[in-house]
């Protein structure tokens, strides 16, 4: 009823002001027909029947106006109850929308906030790995310089070698098979001596020659490559020539002695790129040896220590042996007693279960006896016939 229908200038022209406008019209419009009615009475009977016709017309007409009016009125109710509804559940609608974003946001939120915990806790688990990683590189930074200034003094770097191939020595073979500094009859020292079962050691030395492989890593140009490979080759065969003169006597030591290089990346240096310093050092009975190397020959070593030791024991062995089968032949006639012993047990048993067996059976024979209580005179027993004895036979002894 209130809504706006046009606007008349700044004045906004509403539903009711339109009904009661139009109601207003018509009644001047009445007004109007009853003063030409009462101004045309003079006229005749005739005008006034026709205005009389006239004047029904227009109550039947402003009737139907009315009636328009009224159903206008109630559809502008209805349609005015239909909005308010319909605004109604647009209201709820809309409530509900943002009720349900709401939540969604929540949760949403919620979640980006466990994965931001979730991301910081994996960040800082990965700080601390990255601290202990720096503390990690920055002791072995510090053992690295450590390393190299040991490794640039060829007192240190001897010392090192020698460290390297004591551990590996030491963990490979028992005590007594090897001895450090072994004084050989010439008055000569290997670094270690390894005695195998003919009693003749074997003599292992350490080398490392870094400087040279350091000089031939750090050349540029050819010339610099080639008076460094040079240096190699002539300190490994000085190495080589050393060790063949020193620790090669003929009936005391072994006919081949180890030069171990304590470096397995300067050992693979050398065997890859100076072929012939091995083949010479070969000839010369000296066999170049990396720390996997040296260890693979400590076991070979220890397992003919192992095979001599055996051949050494084997009348011993043997007469271990045969003991160990009498002892064998004791047990099996100890063991054939004890079963007679658990024969005859088993057999005292089954004379105890068929005595039980026995003892049940009479014992179920006596409880079906009656033993009636009478006052009258004692008689002797009557037989019935058809009916059963009571005693069917005499029980023997042993029943």
């Amino acid at each position: 009823m209130n809504e706006i229908i046009f606007m008349l200038s700044d004045w906004p022209v509403r539903t009711i002001d339109g009904l009661i406008g139009f109601g207003a019209l018509v009644l001047i419009l009445l007004v109007v027909i009853a003063v030409v009615i009462a101004r045309s009475g003079r006229r005749g009977a005739e005008l006034a029947m026709a205005h009389a016709i006239r004047a029904d017309e227009l109550e039947e007409r402003l009737a139907q106006v009315l009636h328009a009016q009224a159903e206008a009125s109630g559809r502008v109710d209805a349609m005015t109850q239909t909005l308010a509804g319909r605004q109604a559940e647009m209201a709820r609608a809309v409530n509900e929308r943002l009720d349900s974003v709401t939540h969604r946001v929540g949760q949403s939120m919620e979640h980006s906030t466990r994965n931001t915990m979730e991301s910081l806790r994996a960040l800082h688990e990965r700080l601390g790995i990255i601290d202990s990683a720096h503390k990690n590189l920055t002791d072995l930074t510090t053992q690295v310089t450590t390393l190299r200034d040991v490794l640039a003094n060829k007192q240190s770097r001897g010392a090192f070698g020698q460290a390297r191939m004591e551990a590996i020595v030491q963990d490979g073979l028992p005590k007594g098979s090897y001895e450090f500094q072994f004084t050989l009859s010439t008055g000569k020292r290997p670094d270690c001596v390894v005695f195998l079962p003919d009693q003749r050691p074997l003599c292992i030395d350490a080398k490392f020659p870094l400087e040279a492989m350091t000089a031939l890593h750090d050349a540029r140009t050819d010339e610099e490559k080639r008076l460094a490979t040079q240096r190699l080759r002539g300190d490994v065969m000085k190495h080589v020539s050393d060790i063949a003169e020193k620790y090669l006597v003929t009936g005391e030591t072994q006919e081949m002695a180890l030069m171990f290089v304590p470096s397995e990346s300067v050992y693979a240096e050398i065997h890859d790129g100076f072929d012939d310093v091995i083949q010479k050092a070969y000839r010369a009975r000296v066999v170049l040896v990396s720390p996997s190397l040296l260890m693979l020959a400590i076991q070979v070593m220890q397992q003919i220590m192992k095979d001599a030791r055996m051949r050494d024991a084997a009348d011993q062995i043997q007469t271990e042996v045969i003991k160990l089968g009498d002892d064998l032949g004791r047990l099996r006639d100890r063991v054939l007693k004890l079963q007679k012993h658990f024969a005859d047990a088993n057999e005292d048993v089954r004379q105890i279960l068929i005595s039980a067996d026995k003892i049940e059976k009479r014992a179920g024979r006596i409880e079906e006896l009656d033993f009636s209580k009478t006052d009258a005179p004692a008689e002797g027993p009557r037989l019935v016939s058809g009916a059963p004895e009571l005693f069917p036979r005499k029980l023997q002894a042993g029943e």
